[in-house]
């Protein structure tokens, strides 16, 4: 079986086959950095790391992308309200990122250009539209882009491009010809960073920003661009149009984009105040169990946070990192689970679907080869499944599991049996062993 991804542009699945035999260039819009990541950010962090990983198991070579974008709107509203500096706020936001992201098991990124890094180059790129007809200025705002000269404009988000041109405008901008015309350079404001151009002093537009740092590392057309749902329109449709316009080639062969995440079932949203940050739950759980929370669930599917099933996800992730943690190495590789596990994730990545085949394989108690198809299957997962814990015991603990084994020398079962339990209450298991015992968490 080949590895089939659902594409957003055709909608449907498509077996993937890359430009270059053998080689997938995959570019993914990566995080605004005006505050931490969140939940969402962490989906789609996971998602893609699981994606190249499995490109990379499957023997491609993979040259991965994903930008960081450190100058919008956002970010200066941002700084504003905290009366900072840019830079502070965006180099403190984008540690944080790149903190948490390695917490959750996310492999950073072979490229992880700036967008203030790219600013010419999203210059040339707008001079370019602007030669072939497809800009206009508005004075006093910046230079634009006109829809209604793009004919394939809405071919991602599959809307009516009618419904988007002209006769529909917007309060805010009067002068723009189409209610979705967007911005490629906007002009400088007192007190906002800005840059010399042909049009003056300014600052790239948000969604110029991905196209010019795609094409500048990449080349076109990419093989797979990704990002969230929330990303298709008009981000993603603005790139289309201004790079297909601009270098006359397609833009990228295959679109993936991940579901939305919910909390408590209501979409997380800083005005519901259900708003969760990844240092939220970092405190609670552990990151590897946050990952495999993620990936008990398909990629396009809403993704429900909640205290009772992360609260599942830590208890299921335990009870697979303690069995790993028994598997004795004889050196053999399971080909039929592997087989499985590979079927599944050719089938639009089906994480949910490869860790039931990693539970059948740990339960099939005639299976061989257990341990190094699960250190196989870990490749794609990362969820660090073979990995030895080294655990602080507390002294509190310490003291029960010395009066546990007093009592197991006098053969006092029953009060071993109640400090057992009592043991398990403060969230730690013993397990006892012709050599002793050894102690984990719960």
């Amino acid at each position: 079986m080949v590895l089939k991804l659902y594409n957003t542009l055709t909608r449907k699945k498509e077996a993937f086959k890359p430009v270059k035999k053998g080689e997938v260039r995959m570019y993914v819009c990566g995080p605004t950095v005006n505050d931490v990541p969140h939940l969402g950010h962490a989906r789609q962090q996971v998602t893609f790391d699981i994606l190249r990983r499995y490109l990379k198991f499957s023997g491609f070579k993979v040259k991965f992308v994903s930008n960081i974008t450190d100058i919008e709107d956002k970010i200066i509203n941002k700084a504003k309200e905290l009366n900072e500096d840019i830079k502070t706020l965006t180099e403190r936001n984008y540690k944080a990122h790149m903190e948490d992201y390695r917490a959750i098991g996310v492999e950073k990124p072979d490229v992880q250009p700036k967008a203030t890094e790219y600013v010419k180059e999203m210059i040339e790129l707008v001079k370019k539209l602007e030669e072939k007809g497809y800009t206009y200025v508005i004075d006093g705002d910046g230079v634009y882009y006109d829809i209604s000269k793009f004919k394939d404009y809405g071919k991602l988000s599959h809307q009516n491009v009618e419904d988007l041109k002209s006769g529909a405008r917007v309060k805010a901008k009067e002068e723009k010809k189409n209610k979705e015309d967007f911005v490629l350079w906007k002009f400088s404001k007192s007190g906002e960073p800005s840059w010399d151009s042909p049009w003056g002093k300014g600052r790239p537009g948000w969604h110029i920003e991905c196209s010019a740092m795609s094409a500048s590392i990449l080349g076109l057309p990419l093989d797979i661009h990704g990002g969230g749902q929330d990303l298709i329109f008009p981000h993603h449709e603005d790139e289309i149009a201004q790079s297909e316009a601009a270098f006359d080639k397609k833009f990228s062969n295959c679109w993936v984009h991940n579901g939305m995440v919910n909390v408590d079932k209501v979409k997380m949203s800083k005005s519901l105040g259900n708003f969760r940050t990844i240092r939220d739950l970092l405190s609670e759980y552990s990151g590897r169990i946050l990952r495999y929370f993620v990936i008990t669930n398909h990629y396009r599917k809403p993704l429900d946070f909640s205290k009772n099933t992360l609260d599942d996800a830590k208890n299921a992730y335990q009870r697979l990192k303690n069995i790993c943690n028994e598997l004795k190495d004889d050196e053999k590789i399971n080909e039929d689970y592997l087989k499985k596990f590979k079927k599944a994730l050719d089938d639009d990545l089906n994480t949910s679907e490869a860790l039931a085949v990693l539970w059948g394989l740990l339960r099939d108690e005639k299976a061989e080869g257990k341990f190094q198809t699960v250190k196989k299957f870990d490749e794609v997962l990362g969820l660090d499944l073979l990995k030895k814990e080294t655990i602080d015991v507390p002294e509190e603990i310490k003291i029960l599991l010395n009066e546990r084994e007093k009592s197991r020398k006098k053969k006092d079962w029953a009060m071993a049996d109640r400090i057992r339990q009592k043991v398990l209450k403060l969230g730690f298991v013993i397990n006892d062993k012709p050599e002793g015992y050894e102690v984990r968490k719960a």
